[in-house]
């Protein structure tokens, strides 16, 4: 399974992005998609995660700002970012975990936010 996220790039302060996260290969009983960032000099966080029957959790920062969303198939997952701040900006890493399985990283998609 691979990972391969895209949408990032640079805006300005209050505006919107949405990221995209693509699975390819074989997957067997996703338990969830989530979305983590790091930013320079900080360790990596959670910031939004979907798990299986639709529950959602956002890191506090991003309540209300930011949406997780999947395709029906779990084979995409996406991050609606409105109202974007400079401390938004990060790189952005999908994941992916299924049923009895290491979970598996997407390569990152660059997010800057401009004040």
């Amino acid at each position: 399974v691979q990972l391969q996220a895209s949408g990032g790039g640079l805006v300005q302060a209050g505006g919107s992005l949405r990221l995209s996260c693509s699975v390819s290969g074989i997957t067997f009983n996703v338990q969830s998609m989530s979305w983590y960032r790091q930013a320079p000099g900080k360790q990596r966080e959670l910031v939004a995660i979907i798990k299986r029957g639709d529950s959602t959790d956002y890191e506090d920062s991003v309540k209300d700002r930011f949406t997780i969303s999947r395709d029906d198939r779990w084979r995409t997952a996406y991050l609606t970012m409105n109202n974007l701040k400079p401390e938004d900006t990060a790189l952005y890493y999908c994941n992916v975990k299924e049923l009895l399985r290491d979970s598996v990283w997407g390569q990152g998609t660059l997010v800057t936010v401009s004040s």
